[in-house]
């Protein structure tokens, strides 16, 4: 894979991920996610959610989202697309703010936790959906999130609105089934 921008990178993730939710059969937005207590409508809304929390953390806003009740594939596209339209802004992305781990530049934070979000969460909505034909995901994505996966702080890692225990696999497991479960997640 060519080198990617940030941007770039985050597009393709976001494309994908909204090619899975408007696979989604409209009977199997209430299934079961692979994310204790989330439905298969639990992911949109989490991307929008997650969205409209870091455009807040640069003070600005996420306006015009649709209802992910009454269109799932509208919300995850109109914020998919301000979080792309401010990472193409040179001023905007290398705007930072004080989070969690200390000072961060939105493009940093939006790559490290958003576009990792979508990667992971689109899988989980495939499988909530039965969509296999969605769940794989690009090699060098299962590379770059299992590298980033192993530096999250291990307080903050797992436990409510993060991740699971990890599940254990066989030694000669896949890449992605082996990400999947450090993230607390069966494949």
């Amino acid at each position: 894979m060519s080198h990617e921008t940030i941007a770039d990178r985050y597009d393709r993730r976001a494309r994908d991920l909204l090619a899975t939710v408007r696979a989604v059969p409209d009977d199997r937005w209430s299934s079961a996610a692979p994310c204790a207590g989330w439905t298969a409508r639990s992911v949109p809304l989490h991307i929008v959610e997650t969205s409209r929390m870091f455009l807040g953390f640069i003070g600005l806003p996420l306006d015009d989202v649709a209802s992910v009740d009454d269109d799932p594939a509208g919300a995850v596209a109109a914020a998919t697309g301000e979080v792309l339209r401010v990472l193409r802004d040179p001023d905007l992305a290398g705007t930072t703010f004080e989070g969690l781990l200390g000072t961060s530049s939105f493009e940093s934070a939006v790559d490290r936790f958003l576009s990792f979000d979508l990667v992971v969460h689109r899988w989980d909505l495939a499988r909530a959906a039965g969509l296999g034909d969605h769940e794989p995901m690009d090699p060098d994505d299962v590379r770059s999130l299992t590298e980033i996966a192993h530096a999250f702080p291990p307080e903050g890692m797992r436990g409510p609105k993060a991740f699971g225990p990890e599940v254990p696999v066989a030694d000669d497991a896949d890449d992605q089934t082996k990400l999947l479960a450090f993230l607390g997640r069966r494949a």
